[in-house]
């Protein structure tokens, strides 16, 4: 096109002038630095050993859209354990990503985070007083960077006493449902004696016992299912008790990701006749109702059972849901009380959902979260035009 050599010297000059600013940032964001290598899992394997068409396709995209780092808009620093790593950065959603120019990094646990990036976006998942206070620490003096999302507002979430807290006053201009949190009481000690309080609460039997909070480990997300007064000692506390509501053996997972909603249908307990009560005592390990395997969305249900949750009653509650948990990132598990048409009850709320309930488990995920980090980019764009 330039009909000279000299044009072709100043090719040669951009091209390596763009690949130093690569290494001067001190990452490579889908350029030649990791050009003939893949993510999986947790380890980068050379291309040719496994998915040839993934690797093939990521590495012609890399050679087309690098020299020039035109399609560059966000950078996404990410601080994860290994699992959530794992489950959640997978080679689609990273291929996907980049061909919008959506870069992830990992962030370095042992250097100050203020000496890394530039980021555009914070994503992080680890527990720990330490970690919330640099997240912390981070935000304050870099109030550019969008941090997903605020610790204050996570740590809320990992109390189940604070985490349904407020959520009985929402006001839902929405009239096409109902929603409500069953009835509950904590037991900080002395599961036995809690009898007498939970009668005086006004809970009826069975009760669902939960772990009072949620750090990450498996124990954290065993229920139990206790029938009578008596059961109740064979729980560990500290707890939260809640009612359990019939709602026909189905739970909608709502899946939030900033104004994105999803929902999938999973089984759940099967509903309790009082005959029921009568004839069953003591404290009884809830099955795993959030893995895959209990998906409900292509069994044959009860229409009454089965139907989603009103789409603009979802919208409301969610955009409610936003505002008072200061979450973009979330999921909340609800049910339908049996025999009702659309009066829901929230049961529980997880935070950027993990091993058992997490995004990757939810349809076209990786989608989702591109849109969603390109909605940041371009809200990141206009707002700096508007000052």
């Amino acid at each position: 096109m330039f009909g000279t050599l000299a044009s072709g010297d100043i090719e040669t000059a951009r091209l390596r002038r763009n690949l130093g600013v690569t290494r001067n940032l001190g990452f490579s964001c889908g350029g030649f630095e990791d050009l003939g290598m893949r993510l999986e899992g947790d380890n980068m394997k050379p291309q040719g050993e496994g998915d040839e068409d993934v690797a093939e396709e990521t590495a012609s995209f890399e050679i087309q859209q690098h020299p020039f780092q035109q399609t560059q808009k966000l950078v996404v620093g990410y601080a994860l354990t290994s699992k959530k790593k794992k489950s959640f950065l997978q080679p689609k959603l990273e291929l996907m990503a980049r061909r919008k120019g959506i870069c992830f990094v990992a962030i370095d646990l042992n250097r100050p985070l203020s000496e890394q990036g530039p980021f555009d976006v914070v994503l992080h998942k680890l527990l720990g007083k330490e970690w919330q206070e640099v997240i912390e620490d981070y935000q304050q003096t870099h109030p550019e960077v969008t941090v997903l999302d605020p610790p204050s507002s996570i740590q809320r979430i990992y109390n189940r006493q604070s985490m349904l807290q407020g959520m009985a006053d929402l006001k839902l201009s929405d009239c096409s449902g109902s929603m409500f949190v069953p009835k509950q009481m904590v037991v900080l000690k002395d599961s036995a004696s809690s009898a007498d309080k939970v009668v005086e609460a006004g809970l009826k039997f069975p009760l669902v016992a939960k772990p009072l909070w949620i750090d990450g480990t498996a124990k954290s997300h065993q229920l139990f299912l206790a029938y009578d007064r008596r059961s109740l000692a064979e729980l560990d506390p500290p707890l939260v008790l809640q009612e359990f509501v019939n709602h026909g053996g189905v739970m909608f997972k709502v899946f939030v990701v900033g104004d994105i909603i999803k929902v999938v249908r999973r089984f759940s307990l099967p509903n309790i006749s009082n005959c029921d009560k009568a004839k069953v005592e003591g404290a009884f390990k809830f099955p795993r109702v959030s893995s895959s395997a209990a998906s409900a969305d292509n069994a044959d249900l009860d229409p009454s059972v089965a139907e989603l949750p009103p789409k603009s009653f979802l919208e409301a509650l969610v955009k409610e849901l936003r505002t008072l948990l200061g979450l973009r990132l979330f999921n909340i598990d609800m049910i339908r009380e049996h025999g009702s048409k659309n009066v829901f009850y929230v049961i529980d709320v997880n935070y950027f959902p993990g091993k058992f309930c997490c995004y990757g488990k939810m349809p076209d995920y990786e989608q989702v979260f591109v849109d969603f980090f390109q909605n940041l980019a371009q809200a990141r764009h206009k707002k700096r035009h508007c000052k």
